[in-house]
């Protein structure tokens, strides 16, 4: 066996293990002790993730270039990383004690009317997110409340770990779509829809040219799936903005659900899906832009690049 495979085969071993070790600790610590130690654990780890912090720079950089001062950015990185830590922490906490999803969790406004009234339509509804808040503890917080609920995910490496996140995430009642293989992607999703149920999509990670488009995001060229558009035009299912914010200096949060309105048709399908996924992204970077430190910015989301503007940005 190579180097490198016996590398990542310790790795991925060590990964196992600590994700034993917390799943355990969840179950058998009050979540306020987990509470009171894990802003301990953030601020010890932070020092050791300078190849996020370097990624979550970089985006930043791309992102607001000349907007935000360098001590702006950093900050912005910093609440990045401890949000994105709190929000593992809590989730774990609510998978191994489910009676916290509801206590840390509400509907802000006519945010469950608005839901309601696109579920009605009858047609199901593509609910349109991303990696914004804690979305995990939002998706299971809609399954708990009776809706039926699907998520298209990016399954983990380790398929042992991902079982046991399947198993867990279908008993709180949210049923997962893997986003690969594509085929069986794209016939879970249809079936959902067309069984008159929520299908939500986090449309805002890096996706090739062979299955995606590029638009604009930040100013920038992004690699965007176009999903979405080909389930609603294929069911004629609304779409439904869903995203999630934590409260100031809370542990608790706030789904925000605005109306659901239909696909935009163009003279041509090409210029449809070109269209729509714009305005779709155009509609998360909205929310980026007003809450910065929510979104997910270790992620290469400028990785994929179209020939002609290869030279203008490195990732």
């Amino acid at each position: 066996m190579a180097i490198k495979d016996v590398k990542k085969n310790i790795e991925r071993t060590l990964v196992r293990w600590a994700y034993y070790f917390f799943s355990w600790l969840f179950t058998v610590l009050p979540y306020r002790v987990l509470k009171a130690i894990s802003g301990v654990i953030l601020i010890m780890l932070y020092p050791f993730v300078w190849r996020m912090r370097k990624t979550a720079m970089h985006t930043l950089a791309i992102a607001f270039g000349r907007q935000k001062s360098s001590t702006e950015l950093k900050q912005i990185c910093r609440d990045c990383f401890f949000n994105a830590g709190q929000g593992a922490i809590e989730l774990g906490a609510s998978m191994s004690q489910p009676a916290l999803i509801k206590q840390k969790v509400t509907f802000e406004g006519r945010s469950r009317e608005n839901l309601d009234a696109a579920l009605k339509e009858g047609n199901g509804v593509i609910g349109i997110s991303a990696h914004f808040g804690n979305f995990p503890l939002m998706l299971v917080y809609l399954a708990q409340m009776g809706y039926p609920t699907n998520a298209i995910i990016r399954p983990s490496r380790d398929e042992i770990i991902e079982k046991s996140f399947q198993a867990s995430r279908a008993k709180l009642g949210l049923k997962t779509v893997h986003s690969y293989p594509r085929e069986a992607c794209v016939a879970q999703s249809l079936k959902a829809l067309r069984d008159k149920e929520l299908l939500v999509v986090l449309l805002d990670q890096n996706t090739g040219s062979k299955s995606g488009v590029y638009v604009d995001f930040f100013g920038q060229k992004a690699g965007t799936a176009t999903g979405p558009i080909i389930f609603a035009m294929r069911t004629g299912a609304p779409f439904l903005p869903i995203f999630t914010l934590r409260r100031p200096n809370s542990d608790e949060h706030t789904i925000i659900i605005e109306k659901h309105f239909y696909l935009e048709p163009k003279a041509t399908d090409e210029e449809t899906i070109q269209y729509n996924v714009q305005k779709l992204t155009n509609m998360i970077e909205g929310y980026v832009r007003k809450h910065p430190a929510e979104w997910g910015w270790m992620h290469r989301r400028w990785k994929s690049r179209p020939k002609e503007t290869q030279a203008n940005v490195t990732s």
